[in-house]
């Protein structure tokens, strides 16, 4: 899963400078136009980061940094066209982390995020309901992604929803012809060849996958744990 950040920023060019290099980064991106709408987030789905401007509609950044602070540990680091020192200076004893004066270099800001999560070692939450984990496989349902021993694997819909249904049950044997309905439906009057192409191209993808072919049947993902 990747870290999600939010960025609390009321100027619309600096968020989509900051949103494209964070998500260019693999960050996922929340951004929101003022502490209020922040603080909202906070209580639905707290970020793993704030990137939080001090000058905002309403309540300013230091509330909310102050606020934010009351409650949890989660890195912030403070983006502000005030660049005197007491106002950084502030900006930390109010629990920021980071303090970057405007204009700044959108790969500064990525080295200082990377910096600080590996400083603060903050592990990016998991839903345990949406994620399936089968030896060096992973997959998040929600957001239909797929890795393979840590790298993400670009999947079709066909393939991503193969490698569910294995995943979802390791170690069964599958036969083509459960796997032509289960992925294809029931609707369909093509060949069973269909699921051989299929599973040619995952392996082609993933080719250390211990995806099996049950001879003469079909197929079943192999959970190696606890096996010799």
């Amino acid at each position: 899963m990747r870290y999600h950040i939010g960025v609390v920023e009321d100027d619309p060019n600096i968020q989509n400078i900051v949103s494209a290099y964070l998500k260019k980064n693999e960050f996922t991106v929340t951004i929101l136009g003022t502490a209020e709408e922040a603080w909202e987030l906070w209580t639905i789905n707290p970020p793993d980061m704030w990137i939080l401007d001090i000058m905002l509609p309403g309540m300013d950044g230091y509330e909310f940094c102050k606020k934010i602070r009351n409650e949890s540990e989660v890195p912030i680091i403070i983006i502000s066209a005030k660049d005197d020192e007491i106002d950084k200076i502030l900006g930390l004893e109010l629990g920021g982390d980071d303090y970057l004066t405007k204009p700044f270099s959108p790969r500064e800001l990525i080295a200082r995020v990377k910096r600080l999560f590996k400083r603060t070692q903050v592990e990016p939450k998991i839903d345990e309901k949406d994620m399936i984990k089968v030896n060096e496989l992973v997959i998040y349902k929600a957001e239909r992604r797929v890795y393979w021993t840590g790298k993400e694997q670009e999947m079709t819909t066909k393939e991503f929803d193969m490698l569910r249904l294995f995943a979802e049950n390791p170690n069964r044997a599958f036969s083509r012809e459960e796997l032509l309905v289960a992925i294809w439906g029931e609707d369909y009057f093509g060949s069973d060849r269909a699921v051989d192409d299929l599973i040619k191209r995952i392996r082609k993808k993933v080719p250390d996958i211990p995806l099996e072919t049950v001879w003469g049947y079909g197929y079943r993902l192999r959970n190696s744990v606890g096996q010799v």
